[in-house]
């Protein structure tokens, strides 16, 4: 039995690139002069767009379907992991250890993050689901 899959494995990798494609992005826009809240949602908005080309394509090779509500599904998955799930995991951990480095809940929050993304990206927005036939058409292996 294998630890790691490779589709987690491809996940991985995407994570680590869209991540760098957001901080270097907002890095750059920020340098530039560009306005904090204008830097970051563009960065973001980059970073999320890429890892929903590369998580459909790559990670869970889910060219087949479609696109428009793999998109949807993806952006509010996305979207309530990092503003409600990552929100409660900080708080939790906060209450759970006052005082604490502010840094580590936000750490908590990024791995119960991984975990809500990929569970719910794999069995939900990109999920294969077997082809059905049309009603009166002919099976797929008949001449």
């Amino acid at each position: 039995m294998r630890l790691v899959t490779a589709t987690q494995v491809r996940f991985g990798i995407v994570g680590i690139g869209n991540t760098l494609v957001d901080v270097l992005g907002y890095a750059l826009l920020a340098t530039l002069g560009v306005p904090t809240f204008v830097a970051n949602f563009v960065s973001t908005t980059v970073g999320m767009l890429l890892s929903f080309t590369l998580n459909r394509n790559f990670t869970f090779r889910a060219k087949d379907g479609d696109v428009r509500r793999q998109a949807l599904l993806f952006f509010v998955v996305t979207a309530f992991g990092l503003w409600v799930v990552q929100f409660l995991v900080i708080t939790l951990v906060n209450h759970l250890f006052p005082g604490i480095n502010l840094l580590v809940p936000k750490g908590a929050a990024i791995v119960v993050g991984l975990f809500w993304n990929y569970l719910l990206y794999h069995y939900v927005v990109f999920r294969h689901r077997p082809v059905t036939p049309l009603p009166g058409a002919a099976p797929a292996d008949s001449a």
